[in-house]
């Protein structure tokens, strides 16, 4: 009781909450509940035996696709991504329906709710993956868990894809869910990774040689407001996910702020309780809202430790200029002369914002990022991906290109 009476003492309530919780965490086997697949849903490559439907008679007939996925949060990057893609399958005339996977049982017309609210454009029939994947001719998985419940609950005939937009075994350390992750790669979908980076880790890392498809930027969304004053510098933050360096991140921000006390710091994503620095927290933010606040800074912070991030292009399309942690295969996605590279400690990513936030130039600097972006948005890759699906359904159509 004294050691509980000590932490409120000095540390606050808060800190103590935070260790009860710890503790019941540990005492009550928690951890168990990070497991996103239930034991009956892991699939195992050396065992899999998936049936193929023939192949459509004639092109152009429209067909049905599944694509299988975790349910979305609000504004969930890795799903907009997603969508964009099944609004493209829509667009050209076929049919979509979305299988949600939810490991802990949540109610899917709540899911399919926040679906309707943040990406109204959809219009696919939204099921539970649990009561199995059929009625479909093709499925799309597009994470490495949504690939196993796809080997595990798809076995009517159907042709089998895998969106990657990340390489996902590095999301963990080397154990377990790195190595699942890493098998669902071997299962025998048709891999289409989103940027170079992944497509060298599949070829390199598990011997699988993928479509590729490019990234893009909603610059619909994300583009220079006139009169707008830059004053302050902006971070999106995850506390909650490993890869996008949050710990790092705060100690940077912590560094810039005692070189820079006057310069104001903006954090959207998770709202992050207890920081060391006066920080404004916006939480989660639509692409608008989003839009209106890099237009009022000068420099954002964004950091990740797998595959880039949608946010430096984005950052970029409206005059901010982002500041990421150095990495060589992050430079294969994006190449750009305003983004700047810096190396992973507190000092080199704070010295790094320093030097954006004084770099000459103003308004020119910010019209000379926003213009820098790729203009032609995500319509590359929803053509590559309506493609890849109608030649997979119906056959190439140049007979001597392989399935």
């Amino acid at each position: 009781m004294s050691r509980a009476t000590d932490i409120l003492r000095h540390d606050g309530p808060h800190a103590l909450a935070q260790r009860l919780a710890r503790y019941a965490y540990q005492r009550l086997g928690a951890a168990n509940l990070g497991d996103p697949l239930h034991d009956d849903d892991v699939a195992d490559s050396t065992r899999l035996d998936l049936a193929l439907p023939e192949r459509r008679p004639s092109r152009g007939e429209r067909f049905t696709v599944g694509w299988v996925m975790t349910p979305p949060s609000a504004g969930s990057g890795g799903h907009t991504t997603l969508f964009r893609m099944v609004e493209a399958l829509e667009r050209a005339g076929h049919v979509c329906v979305l299988f949600l996977y939810d490991r802990y049982g949540g109610d899917i017309r709540a899911h399919e709710q926040v679906i309707r609210s943040w990406w109204p454009e959809i219009k696919a029939e939204v099921r539970d993956a649990t009561a199995g994947i059929d009625g479909v001719d093709a499925s799309v998985a597009s994470s490495w868990e949504s690939a196993h419940v796809l080997a595990r609950r798809g076995h009517a005939p159907m042709r089998r894809l895998y969106f990657i937009q990340d390489y996902e075994p590095y999301f963990y350390a080397r154990g377990a869910m790195y190595a699942l992750a890493e098998d669902s790669y071997r299962f025998g979908f048709r891999c289409i990774a989103l940027g170079g980076m992944v497509a060298e880790l599949l070829r390199s890392e598990v011997g699988v040689d993928p479509d590729v498809t490019e990234f893009g930027c909603d610059t619909s969304a994300y583009r220079l407001l006139p009169g707008r004053e830059r004053t302050g510098i902006v971070f999106f933050a995850r506390p909650d996910f490993p890869r996008r360096g949050y710990w790092l991140a705060r100690l940077a921000l912590q560094r810039f702020h005692e070189l820079h006390p006057d310069v104001d710091i903006h954090f959207y994503g998770s709202k992050v309780e207890g920081l060391p620095f006066p920080a404004t927290q916006h939480g989660r933010l639509t692409p608008v809202e989003l839009n209106e606040l890099y237009n009022s800074c000068v420099a954002g912070l964004v950091l990740s430790f797998t595959n880039i991030s949608l946010v430096p292009e984005e950052m970029l399309a409206a005059g901010t200029i982002p500041v990421m942690n150095d990495s060589a295969h992050a430079k294969m996605v994006l190449s750009n002369e305003h983004a700047v590279w810096a190396t992973p400690t507190p000092s080199g990513l704070a010295e790094a914002l320093s030097a954006a936030l004084s770099r000459p130039g103003g308004q020119e600097a910010a019209r000379a990022a926003s213009e820098s972006v790729r203009k032609f948005g995500w319509s590359r890759a929803q053509a590559d991906i309506v493609r890849i699906l109608e030649n997979d359904v119906y056959g190439p159509e140049d007979p001597h290109v392989a399935n």
